[in-house]
């Protein structure tokens, strides 16, 4: 018996999330459900890539993540089951699984579409079928394996001999910026040469080890537990002190040799 996650952009106002697990409740009422977050912004697929592409792995190999976000989708298309490194994933067409998984699952499933356009896709559709995986049930009885998923293509790095271009991919509940910048790119490119971090009108020289490393109110580099190039205010909220927002670019700069 697996494990359900659940991540949607349904808030905790409404009786959205309650639907969702009353539904797995009644299919699969021995399998436990955990929350991720119901905060995701409404239709915000790149916040929701992150989340869960930060957290998934960390679940034990089998979960099923059921992912409730845009779920009436792109164009009426519909819904999909996907395995990815040994994880089941179920969302909308929406492009969520192809920035998640690079747009290569390991295996993908169409679902049926009912016959009547339902009102609460997560609710009628993919409970169904998280439930199903939940329990040990093939991907396969779910539906024909498919290759077809709609494309969205992740932001990808710039890089040159001596910078490094990329951008925000996240603002975290902190103000803290999170860019797609990772520590193997910086390692790669710099060979060990002191770095600055240009964002904005602002420059921090080089990776701290910490927030708190800086005077309070100062502007700082960390990585995060994704080893993705953070900046933060030490204290303070880095968005809106700095003026960045998703998809700001940030520029790592080494001295040339």
């Amino acid at each position: 018996m697996a494990l359900i996650t659940f991540l949607s952009d349904f808030g905790y106002r409404d009786h959205y999330v309650a639907a969702v697990k009353a539904q797995l409740l009644r299919l699969a009422p021995a399998v436990p459900v955990l929350d991720i977050t119901h905060a995701i912004e409404p239709f915000n697929v790149a916040q929701a890539v992150h989340v869960l592409g930060a957290v998934f792995a960390d679940f034990p190999e089998g979960t099923v993540h059921l992912i409730g976000v845009d779920d009436h989708g792109v164009g009426r298309r519909g819904w999909l089951a996907a395995s990815w490194h040994g994880h089941y994933f179920l969302a909308a067409d929406n492009g969520i699984l192809t920035l998640l998984t690079d747009a290569r699952p390991d295996d993908l499933v169409r679902l049926p579409v009912p016959a009547e356009w339902p009102a609460a896709p997560t609710r009628d559709v993919l409970a169904a079928a998280a439930a199903h995986l939940a329990q040990g049930r093939p991907l396969t009885d779910l539906g024909p394996l498919s290759t077809e998923l709609y494309q969205l293509l992740n932001r990808q790095l710039r890089l040159q001999d001596h910078r490094i271009t990329g951008h925000v991919v996240h603002v975290d509940h902190y103000g803290n910026l999170v860019t797609n910048i990772t520590r193997a790119a910086i390692e790669a490119v710099g060979h060990g040469r002191p770095c600055t971090i240009h964002f904005g009108r602002e420059a921090v020289r080089g990776v701290a080890r910490h927030y708190q490393t800086a005077d309070p109110g100062d502007a700082v580099c960390v990585y995060n537990s994704q080893q993705q190039l953070c900046i933060g205010v030490n204290q303070g909220h880095a968005a809106e002190l700095l003026g960045l927002h998703f998809d700001s670019q940030v520029d790592v700069r080494f001295a040339a040799e």
